[in-house]
């Protein structure tokens, strides 16, 4: 027998059971690492999330393997988006590359059945009470929380709804504080999900939250989702996101969005978290076959997330910017319409 084959790996702990913690894990115990996965929460639950993948996040599903695994979470393939501001829209374009649609509520559900499977040790309903996150532990505990975003403060809303008329696979619609992406999931369903702001001196009201994912009055939203069935069961929220991009830790390894979090306007936000995981899984691996020290590791997938991610998170903060600009108000219609201003900002976000 070889020495590959007797070698005894140092075990992994990775904080946080998402699309990221869950996608290393499965990889990890493909080359027989141990690994412990601690989750705070349990499967399956829904997440505030757009439900969306399109980009280098399916080359990443299909190099670990895990195609078979959407296919078995009823993975919907998207062909069409479209934006839509308050006044103009731009034409049903094809989606530039492949892109598929899943509920987060199933896929979680099937990448943590998966690892298991691949004996994996996960422990779910569990807190991570270190304040630290030392050799051999990934931190993928999701969006990094802060209060404030400068002068705004951000929100995000999610429900699942039936009977909801889309022109489109994927439909972005535009507002003056926020933004809304609905798109067709298995089922007869749609994944209605929204990004929000408020300025950070207005105090909070008691807006009724579905009112905001529904749209303004008179609004195209309002008008697709004005005979929805909304799966009350499906609302979550999540609040103090941040979407200044930054730079991989030095003294933390990352996956997800505990890195850092892409504007959802992109659609890139689920890509970017198997992407993540796709970068860390051979420095780790190496780590733990005793190639290289654990402070090497992190070193080397920082660069690769630099490499990777650098160009495409300033593309998405200037996209994000624009849209809320003044600017954008005004040329609002020849923006949509503009096809080379659509392909050249979804190549650079992917």
């Amino acid at each position: 027998m070889g020495a590959c084959a007797t070698m005894t790996r140092k075990p992994i702990t990775i904080v946080g059971g998402g699309l990221a913690g869950l996608t290393l894990g499965i990889a990890l115990r493909r080359r027989a690492i141990p690994v412990t996965l601690v989750e705070a929460g349990h499967y399956p639950r829904h997440r505030v999330c757009g439900e969306f993948i399109c980009g280098l996040g399916n080359d990443v599903l299909a190099r670990l393997g895990l195609h078979n695994v959407l296919s078995g979470a009823g993975a919907r393939e998207a062909r069409t988006a479209l934006f839509q501001s308050t006044k103009a829209a731009s034409p049903v374009r094809p989606l530039p590359c492949r892109a598929i649609s899943i509920s987060r509520f199933v896929l979680d559900a099937e990448l943590a059945e998966k690892f298991r499977q691949l004996g994996g040790d996960l422990q779910q309903n569990s807190r991570w009470r270190e304040n630290q996150f030392d050799e051999g532990i990934v931190r993928a505990t999701g969006r990094r929380l802060r209060a404030t975003d400068k002068k705004w403060r951000w929100f995000g809303l999610k429900i699942h709804a039936r009977n909801v008329n889309l022109s489109a696979d994927i439909e972005m619609h535009l507002g003056a504080n926020g933004y809304v992406g609905v798109c067709r999931l298995p089922e007869s369903e749609a994944n209605v999900c929204g990004l929000f702001r408020r300025p950070v001196h207005q105090p909070s009201t008691a807006v009724d939250p579905r009112q905001l994912l529904m749209g303004e009055e008179g609004s195209s939203l309002r008008q697709r989702l004005a005979g929805a069935e909304f799966d009350e069961a499906s609302f979550c929220s999540v609040a103090g996101l941040s979407l200044e991009p930054v730079s991989a830790r030095p003294d933390e390894c990352c996956v997800g969005d505990a890195l850092t979090m892409i504007p959802p306007v992109t659609g890139n936000g689920m890509s970017m978290a198997f992407e993540s995981a796709g970068l860390a899984v051979e420095p780790i691996t190496e780590y733990s076959e005793g190639a290289c020290s654990w402070a090497e590791a992190r070193s080397h997938i920082a660069r690769r997330y630099r490499d990777a991610f650098s160009s495409r998170l300033r593309w998405a903060r200037w996209l994000h910017t624009f849209l809320f600009s003044n600017l954008f108000q005004l040329i609002d219609g020849s923006a949509l319409r503009s096809e080379l201003l659509w392909r050249t900002l979804f190549r650079h976000t992917r």
